[in-house]
């Protein structure tokens, strides 16, 4: 079986040999680990997976070649009984239905509302128009129909909550995926300048053959190595509707890494808040406080951000607007902040621009930006580079 592990590693090209495949059997001949799916996946992925890009790629074949094993990697949620949080069957509503259901009010309202009903509530409940529960109308629960309700775990056939509850795994980008085609590394290009940085001296054949010539002798001339002196900052927004573009991410993620010399990543959820982090299953254990993120990188860094800004216009207008904690201060807040550290800043957003005038966040989050919100589309990132070129 460990054999047809590392086949299945090397063929999805990460780069395993014999001597990890002999390590890994000597460790679990020496029981480092306990006898357990989850202790086994971590010991494998340690030995086999050198680059934090390949994670994703080797959580994939594992599924493949060990299914049927059971590994659980999400931290306790919140207590709410499970089956509440199951999906039942959706209630299919006529748009009259849809028509008549009211937003509660404001911010605080729903917030108060919903922990009272919390309080209130001591058993199931299914369908219906108040109480918590799976289907129905009411603004809390799941499986039901309500655009300015809190989703409480499951899943949204609509996509329409205020506010989402719920427990969710993302998973890191692949930058070692190789690009369909080269256009958006050209795209990319146009804001790279090159500078010399005393990097090892290379011969400059012209100059010493010119030289020659003139002097009558053998005037060797050399001339130092140029590098990409672009220093950017690329923030990617991961998770709930972004995932339908996953693939398009990890392309640009892929060109970014394999043209910019000096490129720091990290990832966020909807709207950069006080943290961000560079390991989507540790987001909540190792954050990078955004603070530090200000201070350690200079303005000279250019700034990208990434995401389809669809959210809860709460995310970033206010304290305790983010989907997975009580965040002290709003996203809006987190922005101006980051403009302001970093004039040369552009949004790349993956959402067909046709579609942003319906979604109010989309307009909030370009205002923010200054306008500078672009298509990830090859069009859209020249007009990002060439904004970036501009702001030096």
């Amino acid at each position: 079986m460990f054999l047809g592990f590392l086949d299945q590693l090397r063929a999805a090209g990460i780069p395993a040999g014999m001597k990890e495949h002999l390590l890994l059997l000597e460790a679990l001949q020496a029981e480092v680990i306990e006898r357990s799916p989850e202790q086994f996946y971590h010991l494998s992925r340690a030995i086999y997976v050198k680059d934090e890009g390949l994670y994703d790629r080797f959580d994939r074949v594992f599924a493949q070649v060990f299914n049927g094993l059971e590994t659980s990697f999400a931290e306790a949620g919140a207590a709410i009984p499970d089956e509440w949080l199951k999906a039942i069957a959706e209630r299919y509503l006529t748009p009259e239905e849809m028509a008549k259901i009211a937003a509660l009010g404001s911010w605080d309202e729903i917030m108060d509302t919903l922990r009272q009903r919390l309080e209130e509530q001591h058993a199931r409940h299914q369908g219906g128009s108040r109480w918590v529960g799976t289907g129905g109308t009411s603004p809390f629960g799941n499986g039901g129909y309500n655009p300015a309700g809190v989703r409480i775990g499951g899943e949204s056939r609509h996509r329409r909550a205020i506010k989402v509850w719920d427990q969710r795994e993302f998973r890191d980008l692949d930058n070692s995926r190789e690009l369909g085609t080269r256009n958006i590394k050209v795209a990319l290009r146009r804001l790279r300048r090159f500078a010399r940085e005393g990097a090892a001296d290379e011969l400059d054949i012209d100059a010493t053959i010119a030289g020659t010539a003139r002097r009558g002798w053998l005037d060797v001339a050399m001339r130092p190595e140029r590098r990409n002196a672009v220093k950017l900052l690329l923030f990617l927004d991961v998770g709930g509707s972004m995932d339908p573009y996953i693939q398009l991410c990890e392309d640009l993620f892929s060109a970014a890494t394999a043209e910019f010399r000096h490129l720091q990543f990290f990832y966020f959820h909807n709207c950069p808040y006080e943290g961000v982090w560079k390991d989507n299953r540790r987001r909540f254990q190792e954050r990078t406080p955004l603070w530090d993120v200000l201070h350690r990188f200079g303005h000279d860094h250019k700034l990208v951000l990434v995401g389809d800004a669809s959210m809860s216009p709460y995310e970033i207008t206010q304290p305790g607007g983010s989907v997975e904690y009580m965040n002290d201060e709003p996203g809006a807040v987190w922005m101006q902040r980051l403009t302001a550290t970093y004039p040369a800043a552009a949004w790349l957003n993956p959402l067909p621009e046709a579609h942003w005038n319906y979604t109010a966040s989309v307009g909030l989050m370009r205002e923010l930006m200054g306008g500078r919100m672009y298509p990830l589309t090859l069009d859209g990132l020249d007009a990002a580079m060439r904004e970036l070129t501009r702001k030096r």
